[in-house]
């Protein structure tokens, strides 16, 4: 597993990389993101450890994966990734994790996603950026999704898609363990 530090450090980097690349400055991307100009500084300092829905956020800004904020270094044109790579980037309350598995790079990135909920857990509620899309399967349990106020059961072998640039969340109301793989198709960011 990789240490918490590492990845401090790596989204430390990627920020100022990225906002550099692009010439916006700390107040441009606060508001592009929604994301505060103190918790900006602070991640660029590597004083702050962001949680998921940060991560989010800046990531939409920017038109990237969750991943490329988090690498902790340079890869090949060619990348073969292991159990390794993955990080555990949301833990719920009785258990459940989502683990970012793997990325492609921009533009029109795409992440690879596996969930665990367990009872009674859920996680979601922040629109991604406009043209996102979401796509998931659930390979055991039934997951409750909820896009832009509609709910939706979905079971065991089945998948949904969705306009991720809607409210959006997933809850397990149910008793038994879901385990679901989600990929996120992410925009290339407005110039």
């Amino acid at each position: 597993m990789t240490d918490p530090a590492d990845v401090t450090g790596a989204v430390a980097r990627t920020l100022v990389t990225l906002r550099t690349e692009r010439g916006w400055s700390l107040d441009q991307l606060a508001v592009r993101s929604g994301v505060s100009k103190g918790v900006l500084v602070a991640l660029e300092q590597g004083r702050s450890n962001p949680n998921l829905a940060t991560l989010a956020r800046l990531a939409d800004a920017f038109g990237v994966p969750v991943t490329r904020l988090v690498e902790i270094s340079d890869e090949p044109a060619v990348r073969v990734a292991g159990p390794g790579s993955a990080r555990v980037l949301w833990r719920g309350p009785a258990g459940g994790t989502g683990t970012i598995v793997a990325s492609t790079d921009p533009p029109w990135a795409a992440e690879l996603w596996r969930w665990q909920l367990r009872p009674g857990e859920a996680f979601g509620g922040y629109p991604h950026g406009p043209a996102t899309r979401e796509l998931v399967w659930v390979e055991q349990g039934t997951v409750t999704l909820t896009v832009a106020g509609e709910q939706r059961e979905v079971g065991p072998g089945e998948s949904a898609r969705f306009p991720g640039g809607l409210p959006h969340g997933y809850a397990n109301n149910g008793t038994a363990p879901v385990q679901m793989t989600m990929v996120v198709v992410i925009p290339p960011a407005a110039s």
